[in-house]
């Protein structure tokens, strides 16, 4: 199998460049570990309507996902933040009216980001993309990229003239050998770069009303007792069914070890937190971030407690001079780890590549 551009990961940043590479005319061909697109993105139905189970929002001042969603004709509806904010002090005591609803002002799509998933995968060839397919090795020269998948439990190669890795880097580092090998330096540099959000789990409580908001609630709420230790109303655009979602704060190996004891205190919780109403949701949903490995890596699954600072590091820029190119959210220097940053790095690497195109004719 051959081709000119060999994208692995088909996230958001993946999907892009495909897009960005269908419109410039490139032959390329995207591989995914997943038997799904969307990498991090993973929009799932309940009861007719679709919630994020993994990012849910952007923002003000984020113009690529604005452009996208105009594009695509993808209603865009502000995060809901009417309403008190309720506190749960590590005593279990709840408080109402402690501050204010933190993602207040933040931009949701209507149907979920999924919707752009679903949207950019339909504009490319579906002969384009092959999932279950993981990446093992890579031979690289300049002009020369020998990639080695497994695909489905079956070996396979792919030549290619360049490579473009949308994966995270720690998943490179650890999943992916290299001839001749990277060196000690580029391998740590892969290793420093934390995977954004790797390590956190999401829940979602879906009902058939909401209940917080009939109570003058926002549905945003603070815990010092957790399990959840943040959760924001994740209702559709307009009717239902409604719900919310917390980020646990259980350490990801409790998680695994307790899950089942973890989601009846969540439940718990919600009552706490917002009443009795909240007692039997329809749907009450786990998403484990950190238990995914080829999103996160072991030394992912601490969570990142402030925004690192995000961009293609130093020592591996020079390898786009043997074809390895890197292309994942985080290698986005203004805006790494968001959606925004994923469609940064994509728009980079579309530009990279059509310059050197253009400068090799």
């Amino acid at each position: 199998m051959q081709t000119d551009i060999l994208i692995v990961g088909g996230g958001l940043a993946g999907l892009a460049l495909a897009d960005h590479l269908t419109s410039q005319g490139r032959d390329f061909l995207l591989l995914e570990a997943q038997d799904r697109l969307g990498g991090r993105i993973l929009t799932k139905e309940y009861s007719g309507a679709a919630f994020d189970l993994g990012p849910a929002w952007f923002w003000p001042g984020q113009p690529r996902m604005a452009a996208l969603a105009e594009r695509f004709n993808i209603p865009v509806f502000e995060q809901f933040s009417t309403g008190d904010l309720v506190y749960q002090e590590h005593s279990g005591a709840v408080q109402r009216g402690r501050g204010y609803a933190s993602m207040a002002g933040s931009y949701r799509l209507a149907g979920g980001i999924g919707s752009l998933v679903n949207a950019l995968g339909d504009i490319v060839d579906p002969a384009k993309f092959l999932t279950n397919t993981r990446l093992i090795a890579v031979e690289h020269s300049a002009g020369s990229i020998t990639a080695q998948v497994d695909h489905g439990g079956t070996a396979q190669i792919i030549k290619a003239n360049k490579i473009v890795m949308a994966i995270p880097p720690r998943v490179i580092a650890d999943t992916v050998s290299f001839e001749p090998a990277l060196d000690a330096a580029q391998m740590q540099a892969l290793q420093n770069v934390p995977t954004w959000m790797a390590g956190q789990a999401k829940i979602i409580a879906v009902y058939d009303q909401p209940h917080w908001r009939n109570a003058g609630l926002s549905g945003d709420a603070m815990s010092q007792r957790g399990p959840m230790v943040e959760i924001h109303d994740a209702s559709p655009m307009q009717g239902g069914p409604y719900a919310l979602f917390g980020f646990v704060g259980v350490p990801a190996d409790v998680r695994v070890l307790h899950r089942d004891e973890m989601m009846r205190l969540a439940q718990e919780q919600l009552i706490a937190l917002f009443g009795p109403k909240m007692a039997s949701p329809m749907h009450l949903t786990l998403q484990d971030w950190a238990s995914i490995p080829g999103i996160a890596r072991p030394q992912d699954r601490q969570p990142v407690r402030s925004h690192p600072s995000y961009g293609l590091p130093t020592k591996l820029s020079g390898l786009t001079a043997r074809g390895l190119i890197f292309a994942s959210t985080e290698t986005a220097p203004e805006f790494g780890g968001f959606l925004e940053g994923a469609l940064e790095a994509a728009e980079r690497v579309a530009n990279t590549l059509s310059l050197n195109e253009t400068m090799s004719m």
